[in-house]
């Protein structure tokens, strides 16, 4: 379908508005001024016919030039009024288009005295210019228009954008963000109606969110102390497959409460790094030797970076998991200056992970899912949201490769920040 803007229709439409408008007072205008320009003729041409009518019944001769008596050529209409007795003018179509003008009066011998006169060149030149102003005139009104409904339309246009934009961005999850405040200005109209409709649901959508925030928080302090204690009974069984199985559904337990408790932090935007300056490649190596060391790590280029080491090493192990639970080996890393990729040979990430980013509580498609609760990707893009970081998801596949055809791997990409965040979770201002 055909999309235009919303200043280009309001600039069609004005501009369509005032050339039917400036066509129609044209028209008017023009025609007043033809009817006025001939009634000033016709009244001429009589005054002149009573004159001649005068001179002749007194003299005998006529003194006009276009004096005619009983002239053949009179219109039909005309002889008739004057036969009846009546004195009168008339207005016919020359040959040329422009107008005949006719007089005629009855003399006292029963003969008929008329004028015959054209329309004057000045007055034709008059209506000439008039109609050449009035053309000039309606292309600067449709121009006019056109700029107008550019301007107006742009106003509300560049209104209606900065108030998408806003939205978008509370449906991504910045629930802080108000329309309101990104449009600004002082203009007060429709668009308000919507800015405040928007703002409240994104009031109603941050309370609704912060509610079960909380409800999810409490419940996962709550269950803390049971589980903590079903794992230490489940210590105290005697040996045996059945104790085994019980002792690693409760540290799955745990392990499940604790991300549900991170994830509740996370998304309250409480958290703030604890910076501090290390070399990437050198960290990166060692945590991962540390967690695996059959995974291969490659620093193209070291550099130093200030960040929070404890969050990325949360981030780093969250995505090796995720890798080792839902790829295929061989998985490398690789430390690029500020940049960390973590590669599986699987059948890569799920379309809704790529589309919309990590969801809690969804493993991902039948290819990669099946294990954990959904997560582990949420908490790293939540732990990378607080160190500044970008994360990003990608599939290997070949290129020209259809869409369709299993990936040959997945990617996932943390792009580290060169000015890091404050402990106030700002960021510091660049030197001038």
């Amino acid at each position: 379908m055909l999309r235009t803007g919303l200043r280009w229709k309001l600039s069609a439409a004005i501009a369509a508005v005032g050339a039917l408008v400036a066509l129609t007072l044209s028209v008017v205008v023009h025609n007043a001024a033809r009817y006025s320009m001939l009634s000033n003729a016709r009244d001429l041409a009589d005054e002149r016919v009573q004159i001649a009518q005068r001179n002749y019944e007194t003299s005998g001769r006529t003194n006009f030039p276009g004096i005619k008596i009983d002239d053949p050529d009179l219109p039909k209409d005309l002889l008739a009024k004057a036969t009846a007795g009546r004195r009168a003018t008339y207005v016919a179509d020359g040959p040329s288009g422009v107008p005949d003008i006719w007089a005629a009066v009855p003399l006292k011998d029963g003969r008929i005295l008329s004028l015959h006169t054209g329309f004057t060149d000045r007055s034709a030149a008059v209506l000439d210019d008039l109609d050449e102003a009035l053309l000039i005139g309606s292309i600067a009104v449709v121009f006019g228009g056109c700029a107008l409904g550019v301007l107006i339309g742009g106003q509300l246009s560049r209104r209606l954008r900065k108030a998408a934009t806003a939205a978008r961005q509370v449906a991504q999850g910045e629930t802080d963000v108000r329309v309101r405040d990104a449009i600004g200005g002082l203009v007060r109209d429709e668009t308000d109606d919507l800015v405040r409709a928007v703002d409240a649901m994104a009031d109603a959508l941050s309370q609704r969110l912060e509610a079960e925030r909380r409800v999810t928080a409490d419940i996962a302090h709550e269950l803390r102390t049971p589980v903590t204690g079903l794992l230490t009974a489940a210590e105290l069984l005697p040996p045996g497959r059945p104790t085994e199985l019980v002792r690693d559904r409760a540290q799955a337990m745990r392990t499940l409460v604790e991300d549900v408790l991170e994830v509740a932090r996370l998304d309250s935007a409480s958290e703030r790094a604890e910076l501090q300056d290390i070399m990437l490649g050198e960290f990166v190596t060692r945590r991962v030797a540390a967690r695996d060391a059959g995974i291969k790590v490659l620093v193209v280029h070291e550099s130093q970076v200030t960040t929070d080491p404890r969050r990325l090493e949360r981030v780093l192990i969250n995505l090796l998991v995720n890798a080792a639970k839902h790829g295929r080996p061989p998985i490398e890393v690789t430390v690029e200056g500020r940049v960390i990729r973590v590669r599986d040979h699987g059948p890569g990430f799920p379309e809704e992970l790529l589309a919309e980013g990590p969801s809690r509580f969804r493993t991902g498609s039948k290819d990669r899912a099946g294990h954990g609760h959904g997560l582990g990707l949420t908490i790293a893009a939540g732990q990378a949201r607080v160190l500044g970081a970008r994360l990003t998801f990608r599939n290997v596949r070949p290129v020209g490769v259809p869409e369709h055809v299993p990936a040959e791997g997945a990617v996932a990409v943390l792009w580290l920040p060169e000015h890091a965040p404050t402990n106030t979770g700002s960021y510091p201002m660049l030197p001038e």
